[in-house]
C-alpha cells in the first residue's frame, strides 16, 4: 500500500473512531441535528456513534477494510438527512452559520469519494526483472 493510502486509511480511522466515541460524550449536538420525522432520536445517535467506532476500527485490517468501507459509505448517506436538516434550519441551533451547514452537504460527497477509495484494492508492487 502506498505511503500516501496508508495515511489516509489511519486518518479515516482516527475520524470515524472520534467522532463516534463523541456520539457517547457529547450527544446533545448529534440530538439536535436529527430531524424531527425520525423516531428514537438518541437510540439512533448511539447506534450512529457504535457504528463509526466499529467500521472505523474494521478499516485497519486488509481482510475487513472493504466492507468496513463500503459500511461506512451507507452511514454517510444514512446521515445525510441529518446533514440537510442542519442546513434547513440554519445550523440547528448549533452556532453554526448558515453558510457554512449549507457548504457542508458537498463536502460529504468528498468524504464518500475518500471512504471509497478505500474498498479498492491495493495495487500490487511491479516485479523487477
Amino acid at each position: 500500500m502506498s505511503r500516501l493510502k496508508t495515511i489516509s486509511l489511519y486518518t479515516l480511522a482516527v475520524l470515524f473512531v472520534a467522532a463516534g466515541i463523541l456520539h457517547f460524550l457529547r450527544p446533545e449536538p448529534y440530538l439536535r441535528l436529527m430531524p424531527p420525522y425520525l423516531p428514537w432520536h438518541r437510540a439512533l445517535v448511539f447506534a450512529s456513534g457504535v457504528a463509526e467506532v466499529v467500521l472505523g476500527l474494521l478499516l485497519l485490517p486488509r481482510r475487513t477494510r472493504r466492507w468496513a468501507a463500503w459500511g461506512l459509505i451507507a452511514l454517510l448517506v444514512a446521515v445525510f438527512p441529518a446533514n440537510v436538516y442542519m442546513a434547513q434550519t440554519g445550523g440547528a441551533g448549533m452556532g453554526v452559520a448558515p453558510w457554512l451547514a449549507w457548504a457542508r452537504l458537498p463536502l460529504q460527497a468528498v468524504l464518500i469519494l475518500w471512504v471509497w477509495w478505500h474498498t479498492k484494492p491495493d495495487a500490487q508492487p511491479r516485479q523487477r526483472n
